[in-house]
C-alpha cells in the first residue's frame, strides 16, 4: 500500500494495544454498580506500554465516566 515502515510500526502498535484492551478483565463490584481493573493485569500493562499512557490513570478512567 506504500505505507512507510515507520508508520507501519506505529499502526501495528496501535492495533496491538486495541487487541490487548479487548482482553482486559474487568471485575464487577457492588452488584454491578461499579467495576475495577486489577493493577497486575498483563493486558493493561501491555496496553499502557504500547501507547505510552500512565498505568494508574488508565486503570482509573476505564472504570469511571467523569
Amino acid at each position: 500500500l506504500g505505507v512507510k515502515e515507520s508508520h507501519q510500526t506505529t499502526i501495528f502498535q496501535i492495533i496491538a494495544a486495541i487487541l490487548h484492551l479487548g482482553n482486559l478483565e474487568i471485575q464487577a463490584e457492588r452488584d454491578g454498580d461499579a467495576c475495577s481493573v486489577s493493577s497486575e493485569d498483563e493486558h493493561l500493562n501491555n496496553f499502557c506500554g504500547l501507547l505510552g499512557v500512565e498505568h494508574s490513570q488508565m486503570q482509573h478512567w476505564l472504570c469511571h465516566r467523569k
